[in-house]
């Protein structure tokens, strides 16, 4: 193995920052990540041993809105040449990947800030003889985005689920990239050895719909899944299945679990386990007393786990945080516990007798694209 790459993420506790800094995790075979906090950037000391210690600098870190647009543009561009000021202390020179938007273009401070901010790298990697890539990127959305803040999806899925009623101020075509996506852009870059020591380009779209189109499918997605417990018809890889993963991020985890319809009569019990739009894979397990099984989590798949017999308890950890939420199943009343993307999750058996776990997911197995990183709860 060759000599990993340090990498520190500006913005971190954010939620692009978060994503790629948990996508950085899976790929700790060429990386390793260097920890930043917020608090940082008020700090000369701990900003300066940070871009020390960096061989590349993902800078993310900016405020997107405030009632004073002068304040965004005062914020991000002094965000940048404190930046700009450590590396020149220290005479360190990380390279440095700028997260700029399609706002650049437009006349607004937010998309000023951006343009100006790049130009300020730009300058210093030219003095400095350092490297500067600039990814200009379009309109982002995922899980665990901040309603009202980050984007309309993470706002039209908060208020759906909360049942309140999103309102489309202007229905245009949006062009979208899913924050996965952009994390492998961020990534491609980071791993690139060879090119030139100034670049920018425009990260391409990855889908264009119009803002009712997508708030058409948000409402589907409740009706079906929320209200029916079946899972909507999404393709692998598609701008369906990443809608899907954004929605279902917003349901409080007190939702689950989840009972079953138990039909009885003489000849014994029937229990539909699972109703779907889309193909998958079913399985089942039996587990000992005391055995845990699992410890995983997945990037893209949905997944569902059903105790039919025995009991069992299901922990979900979210893998950038310490709280472990814990669902306790027994068959004697049959229910259901979906996992979460980005959250590793086991099921042990805490019963005295067998556990019969029945499984489905919606990702054929493939043993050279399983999706599942192993990672303690």
């Amino acid at each position: 193995m060759g000599q990993l790459i340090k990498v520190g993420v500006t913005g971190q506790g954010g939620f692009m920052g978060k994503h790629l800094y948990n996508f950085l995790g899976t790929k700790e075979e060429k990386i390793e990540r260097i920890n930043f906090e917020r608090n940082y950037f008020e700090n000369q000391n701990l900003l300066q041993d940070f871009v020390k210690s960096c061989d590349v600098i993902v800078h993310i870190a900016a405020m997107n809105r405030h009632e004073d647009q002068q304040v965004i543009y005062n914020t991000n561009v002094e965000l940048v040449k404190k930046i700009i000021s450590a590396c020149e202390v220290t005479n360190a020179t990380p390279k440095i990947i700028f997260s700029s938007s399609t706002q650049e273009e437009k006349d607004n401070l937010y998309g000023k800030s951006k343009r100006d901010g790049r130009q300020l790298l730009e300058n210093w990697a030219q003095i400095n003889n350092g490297k500067v890539a600039s990814l200009i990127i379009p309109n982002v959305f995922g899980p665990f985005g901040k309603p009202f803040y980050n984007s309309f999806i993470a706002t039209f899925s908060h208020q759906i689920i909360k049942g309140e009623q999103p309102t489309v101020i202007n229905d245009s075509t949006v062009n979208l990239i899913y924050i996965n996506q952009l994390s492998q852009a961020f990534y491609t870059e980071i791993i690139k050895q060879a090119g030139e020591n100034i670049t920018s380009y425009v990260v391409p779209h990855t889908s264009s719909k119009k803002v009712s189109e997508i708030l058409e499918l948000l409402y589907d997605y409740k009706k079906h899944y929320l209200d029916n417990g079946q899972v909507p018809k999404v393709d692998l890889n598609s701008f369906e299945l990443d809608l899907f993963n954004t929605f279902t991020s917003f349901i409080p985890k007190d939702y689950f679990p989840r009972k079953f319809i138990k039909h009885t009569d003489n000849r014994g019990a029937f229990v539909e386990i699972m109703r779907a739009g889309s193909a998958g894979q079913s399985s089942y397990s039996t587990t000992v007393p005391g055995i845990t099984r699992g410890n995983h989590y997945h990037t893209r798949k949905v997944e569902r786990f059903a105790v039919i017999s025995g009991k069992a308890s299901i922990k979900l950890r979210k893998i950038d945080s310490e709280e472990v939420i814990d669902y306790i199943l027994d068959g004697d009343n049959p229910a259901y516990v979906d996992m979460p993307i980005w959250y590793t999750h086991n099921i042990t058996n805490i019963g005295e007798t067998e556990l019969i776990t029945l499984f489905w997911i919606n990702e054929p197995y493939n043993p050279e694209d399983a999706d599942t990183y192993f990672v303690e709860v």
